[in-house]
């Protein structure tokens, strides 16, 4: 019975609410809908805050207000995990105000939508791209601001998630190999447009061991009048490999490989 009576209790209270709520929605008194929007937005009720925010946004257009509107409208949307629409906020705030009050965390806000919107490596990254431009837009308006690290560490993650794609396209040649052509040499091409692109990349190592391998392999599937040469190439990338990965956790693989080079050029 106690249990009975607690959540008729709570039934009553959320049908109570839901009804107020209604009657808000409905209501043209416009500070009232200011003021409770503001307590569910410090309530962390993105819902109903951003229902009654875009009912009042018109009203507050010209208003001293317009800019608060704006800002927690976006942040409503955010809270929502509604990226998207949270990002075409923040935008449309900076346009409105590039020296406001909140400036600095919408222009911060943008990029960070768009990286929580950057999808698994395997798929389209545009919204990869968006992030790092947005943040490096960030970075270069801001440079003092406090979230300025946080920014490049975010670019850092991203250009390795786009490097790691590459990664994942030269193994993909890698593995198809002699099918249809010569995919080994696609693998390089791949993997060293990505060490181009990314130097810094926490991959490096990985492209690298690749652009070895997919050289190997050619040197191996090669006609007879190119294996030397080829297997002099395998030899020359062994080295660019060691030197800077003496001790990574492909080494033994890639000394097997040079051994191997080695001793053909030298029979030759």
């Amino acid at each position: 019975m106690k249990k009975l009576s607690i959540y008729f209790l709570f039934s009553t209270l959320l049908l109570t609410s839901c009804s107020q709520y209604q009657k808000l929605l409905k209501s043209t008194d416009n500070q009232l809908k200011y003021n409770e929007a503001k307590a569910y937005f410090q309530k962390k009720d993105y819902v109903r805050a951003a229902q009654l925010l875009e009912d009042i946004s018109s009203y507050y257009k010209s208003s001293d207000r317009a800019e608060e509107v704006m800002y927690m409208l976006a942040e409503s949307y955010m809270g929502q995990k509604d990226y998207y629409t949270a990002s075409d906020d923040f935008k449309a705030y900076v346009k409105s105000y590039p020296r406001g009050k909140y400036a600095e965390e919408s222009y911060f806000m943008i990029g960070y939508c768009a990286y929580l919107d950057s999808p698994d490596p395997r798929l389209d990254q545009s919204s990869t791209y968006d992030a790092i431009q947005s943040f490096s837009n960030f970075v270069e308006s801001y440079p003092q601001s406090a979230k300025a690290k946080q920014a490049y560490d975010y670019i850092a993650q991203l250009k390795d998630k786009l490097a790691y794609k590459e990664l994942l396209n030269a193994r993909l040649y890698y593995n198809l190999g002699t099918y249809m052509g010569n995919n080994y040499l696609s693998a390089v091409i791949v993997a060293n447009n990505a060490l181009k692109k990314y130097p810094e990349t926490k991959y490096r190592e990985d492209l690298m061991f690749i652009v070895l391998q997919s050289k190997y392999m050619e040197a191996i599937n090669s006609v007879d009048e190119l294996k030397a040469d080829r297997y002099r190439d395998v030899i020359d990338e062994y080295y660019n490999f060691v030197n800077e990965f003496p001790k990574g956790k492909d080494a033994k693989e890639a000394l097997s490989m040079v051994t191997a080079a080695k001793k053909f050029v030298k029979e030759k």
